[in-house]
């Protein structure tokens, strides 16, 4: 009895650690244009036993010899968006607690929902609005790219979220440092520059100076 007892206090206890581990994906090595899928899924990156379907890309920035059309992204040269869908859907299976928080650059508005179950099913915990900010500010200290203003939002929630579902126009929005466990997100919003950034849609998120 007294084994069965230290056996469940000891899964709850990793159990609850593991929840309350904050976690933020950069998306660094997943490549220009390369599907995310499985990268911290078993994958490539680190295993966090988090997925992403098949319309979620990672995109590198041009100064850094990828198709990004975007600059002062909060860590490194790559960043997350989705294409064509309207919504891309990441999904955490041992689940997370506390809060979720990412940095956003767009040029629509969109909305992302956290749910207690995978691939967008079960309870709604949490919805999170953003709207369209790409032309507010410029590329100081990242000379080209004119997705140059990103925002940080997170929103604090009560249960386990095991899935997020980000929503908008698809192509429009590029993500970066998404953070689970803190409804603060990991980086520092990059300095806007004093000079308004080239509007365009987010067809410009990928660079026009790609060949096919």
């Amino acid at each position: 009895m007294k084994k069965v007892i230290l056996t469940t206090l000891l899964a709850l206890a990793s159990s609850m650690f593991a929840s309350a581990t904050v976690i933020t994906l950069d998306f660094e090595g997943v490549g220009d244009l390369n599907a995310v899928g499985n990268f911290y899924n078993g994958g490539a990156g680190t295993n966090y036993g988090v997925a992403f379907d098949g319309p979620t890309l990672a995109l590198v920035d041009s100064d850094a010899g990828g198709s990004g059309n975007f600059a002062n992204e909060p860590t490194g040269d790559t960043i997350m968006f989705f294409t064509s869908a309207s919504a891309s859907t990441m999904s955490v299976a041992a689940g997370f607690t506390t809060g979720f928080s990412f940095f956003y650059t767009s040029s629509s508005a969109g909305s992302v929902d956290v749910f207690d179950g995978v691939n967008g099913t079960g309870a709604l915990l949490a919805t999170l609005g953003f709207a369209a900010q790409h032309t507010g500010g410029g590329c100081v200290g990242d000379p080209s790219g004119d997705f140059c203003n990103w925002s940080a939002v997170g929103v604090a929630f009560a249960g386990t979220a095991k899935s997020v579902v980000f929503s908008g126009v698809a192509g429009s929005t590029g993500f970066d440092n998404i953070t689970f466990g803190s409804e603060t997100a990991t980086g520092a919003v990059p300095e806007p520059s004093t000079y308004a950034m080239l509007g365009a849609g987010l067809v410009t998120l990928i660079a026009a100076r790609r060949r096919s």
